[in-house]
């Protein structure tokens, strides 16, 4: 069997050579003349699964070693006999690393207690249900809105849009990109929601760009509307708007989910997609070799530091959001190359905190964000 694969899935290469003839080549790139012959894709989100890419083709299952799919046609391939499937939760703790550190950079940076703060988590998914709990560890007043969960579950678990704009310090959104239908979210964020915010709150979006009318957080950011934004994704990336970027408090070129711990999952998910679908025998395959950090340990004086603070000091050690901020404002026409050639990130479970000076609150939150507490 033959099987067109993304050159930049990382742990990839080797896993299915013993059963299949396997084409590496660059996401973007990819078109139909090197697919009419495969039985199979692994792919990322550069490259759109449309008919036209696939028409006439002998496609039979695409996996994409991403959480959004929404560069697959779904539609087109349910009808056209082709199987497909994405890879949810895959790099959920990743983003959450993310946000983490982005919540913390911010609130040290600007002086501000999070305890206390009220959040407003839209979309609550794999992803949004560890930024709650995250949340929660730090004593945040938190609101959760999803509106599929909402009519499916029923209850008072979630709440209107509506009230997060009224109530919320901070509004982080972790929403696929759906461009129709009762749950569109396409720009959805936009002037009618800034015209409408009691409060100035932070905005993060690690989602899609697409959710959020650009041109309209510009005109909110210049009038004063909201406050300091944190942007991961972009409207046309790689080609992202300069205005923008200058505008926002911290941006990074889409590796909210970059953790390598997240990627080889993502990885591991396709290849035993694909095992499962064409019979392959590799349903237990591991991805092996994934390198660890040149410093895994941390010792951190806890005397006369909130909580707070101890934390802003483990979660950045393990990941600094501001050197990604810095490496896009520095060359920001290396958009693509940035994630491709991203630097080692691991997870907090490849980490160790060491406590002087007691304190057990500290140790409790560190222990349930996955850090491991040396003694």
């Amino acid at each position: 069997m033959k099987i067109i694969a993304d050159d930049k899935i990382p742990f990839l290469k080797g896993a299915l050579e013993p059963v299949a003839d396997v084409t590496y080549l660059p996401g973007s790139e990819i078109g139909h003349d090197d697919i009419k012959d495969a039985d199979a894709m692994i792919i990322r989100t550069r490259t759109r699964c449309n008919a036209r890419l696939l028409e006439g083709s002998q496609v039979k299952f695409i996996a994409t070693a991403t959480i959004g799919y929404d560069h697959i046609d779904t539609h087109w391939c349910e009808g056209n006999g082709i199987h497909w499937q994405n890879a949810p939760g895959c790099n959920s703790k990743s983003v959450e690393q993310y946000i983490l550190s982005a919540l913390l950079t911010l609130a040290v940076k600007n002086s501000f207690d999070l305890a206390g703060k009220t959040i407003g988590i839209v979309g609550v998914g794999h992803v949004g249900s560890k930024i709650e709990k995250v949340c929660n560890l730090l004593e945040m007043n938190v609101l959760l809105n999803d509106p599929p969960r909402g009519r499916a579950e029923g209850g008072n678990a979630f709440v209107s849009l509506e009230k997060i704009r009224e109530e919320a310090d901070i509004i982080t959104f972790h929403v696929p990109l759906n461009i129709s239908g009762e749950d569109s979210t396409y720009r959805f964020i936009n002037n009618l929601f800034f015209s409408s915010l009691k409060k100035n709150p932070v905005l993060i979006n690690s989602s899609r760009g697409e959710v959020v009318d650009g041109m309209a957080l510009k005109q909110a950011i210049g009038a004063g509307t909201i406050g300091p934004v944190i942007l991961d994704v972009w409207e046309n990336e790689p080609l992202i708007d300069l205005e923008l970027l200058w505008r926002v408090q911290i941006a990074t070129p889409h590796i909210a989910g970059y953790s390598l711990d997240g990627k080889a999952n993502g990885t591991r998910m396709s290849v035993h997609g694909i095992s499962d679908f064409f019979n392959l025998g590799l349903d237990d395959w591991e991805p092996a070799g994934i390198p660890v950090p040149e410093k895994t340990e941390i010792d951190i004086d806890v005397r006369g530091k909130s909580l707070q603070q101890i934390l802003y000091e483990a979660v950045t050690f393990s990941y600094n959001i501001l050197d990604d901020d810095r490496k896009l404002r520095d060359s920001v026409n290396t958009f693509e190359r940035q994630r491709g050639t991203y630097p080692v990130r691991r997870e907090y479970g490849s980490f160790g905190v060491r406590l002087k000076n007691g304190r057990k609150e500290a140790e409790t939150v560190l222990h349930e964000l996955g850090f491991n507490i040396l003694k």
